[in-house]
């Protein structure tokens, strides 16, 4: 595994942006990114985040949603090295409080009325139910590798999700359909002092924007769509499109949103152990995950 080349990459930000030296500070830290507060010689701070592969590309969708009016942190530098992007970002400072429902709604009607630009990845009705096709391509590149060799239930699922998904995925591009930040979350809205910014853009693309509205609310406890109908109520009231409430896929629009949401999840889940993190040690942890999600697409998409 290569190491993270952060301190040259931080040494190449500095110099673009003519600073010379800042002391480090780790703020988060896993394996396929970090986050850092660096300080410079003056007192003043900034942002470094770094992160690989399919991490790599969130400068351009930042400068892209700072270019649309979207409220970002803004981007001061970035470059690419060995696989790893470097961003030298403006420094937020601490959070006044914590992101609720009604700034989580204000915040996608912001972002889901933004208009859609080229770079972003789509998420079509076409891409939406070739997920389960697709998650099992990773199961089948898993099992070849003598992994994931306990998990017939999984291929299962995926199978009877497979043969609904043409059915189930329609209304994809139904409004609210464009940028989809894909981990709105509370903790992906900064609120400080003079107002509030959307970070963490590493993932975003073109899709339906249910997607972010079902993922507001986490994937760790299960899903509720009495709240999520809560939610989208909120988000029609506070300018989304009225649309967000229709049936779609002969479903609710909540189940509909966390049913796909899940389904979304778990591929990612699947590429992501086969691929980006590829290390048996994780497996349990994402068949756990994966069996868990699975479970709920089934109820939640009636199949």
């Amino acid at each position: 595994m290569t190491t993270n080349p952060s301190a040259e990459l931080l040494d190449n930000l500095l110099t673009a942006t003519g600073q010379t030296t800042a002391v480090r500070e780790e703020v988060r830290v896993w394996s396929m990114s970090g986050v850092e507060r660096v300080t410079f010689p003056d007192g003043t701070t900034a942002i470094f985040k770094y992160a690989k592969k399919p991490f790599d590309n969130e400068d351009q969708a930042l400068r892209l949603a700072h270019t649309l009016g979207v409220p970002v942190p803004q981007v001061h530098a970035s470059g690419v090295l060995d696989g790893w992007l470097g961003m030298l970002m403006e420094d937020l400072g601490p959070s006044v409080r914590e992101a609720d429902d009604l700034d989580g709604v204000a915040a996608a009607v912001v972002l889901h009325g933004t208009r859609t630009a080229p770079p972003l990845p789509v998420l079509d009705q076409e891409r939406l139910r070739t997920l389960p096709a697709r998650a099992l391509e990773h199961l089948e590149r898993l099992r070849k590798a003598e992994r994931w060799q306990e998990a017939d239930d999984v291929e299962d699922a995926l199978d009877r999700i497979a043969q609904a998904a043409e059915a189930r995925s329609a209304g994809a591009t139904l409004a609210p359909f464009g940028w989809v930040h894909s981990e709105f979350h509370p903790t992906s809205l900064h609120i400080g002092e003079r107002g509030w910014r959307l970070l963490d853009f590493a993932r975003a693309f073109t899709g339906p924007g249910l997607l972010d509205l079902a993922s507001w609310h986490g994937t760790i406890e299960p899903p509720h769509p009495v709240r999520l109908r809560v939610f989208l109520e909120q988000y029609v009231t506070a300018g989304g499109t009225p649309d967000a409430l229709a049936p779609r896929g002969g479903l609710t629009a909540e189940n509909w949103a966390l049913g796909w949401h899940r389904m979304w999840a778990v591929e990612w889940f699947m590429e992501q152990s086969i691929r980006w993190i590829n290390d048996p040690a994780t497996d349990p942890a994402y068949i756990k995950a994966v069996r868990r999600h699975l479970t709920d697409v089934l109820h939640l998409l009636e199949i």
